[in-house]
């Protein structure tokens, strides 16, 4: 069974960073071809949105326009973890962060948009940035 349990989270001001950890289990499990880990993230009345991922071999990455140059996702497959560090954080990347997992097929980019094949989901950990 995959589990997917994300720490790091909290208040920040506008500026400032944090890290995001996503804490994977049973991966063992699934094939590991097409294999993609990604962040999204939801704030109060706005759609979900895809932010970042990256594909199991590290190889290849995704980001969101909103994110670019801004965030960072990087993984350390022996200890099963994902990351997303996030640096010059400002208001409108407050949200609940939320860790997945799935084999993606087709232009990772759509994934990122309709979460379609991510079949494996944490609980999200909260960040807020004030200004």
């Amino acid at each position: 069974q995959v589990q997917l349990v994300e720490s790091g989270g909290g208040s920040v001001q506008a500026g400032g960073s944090l890290r995001l950890s996503c804490a994977a289990s049973g991966l063992t499990l699934i094939n590991p071809i097409n294999f993609w880990m990604g962040w999204f993230r939801q704030a109060p009345g706005k759609e979900r949105e895809g932010v970042a991922a990256i594909e199991n071999s590290g190889d290849s990455t995704y980001y969101a326009d909103s994110v670019k140059g801004r965030f960072t996702i990087s993984q350390d497959n022996a200890k099963n973890m994902v990351y997303l560090q996030m640096d010059s954080l400002k208001p409108e990347d407050t949200a609940m962060y939320y860790c997945a997992a799935g084999r993606i097929f087709g232009p990772v980019s759509n994934a990122m948009i309709s979460g379609r094949f991510y079949n494996y989901w944490g609980q999200g950990t909260q960040v807020a940035v004030s200004s």
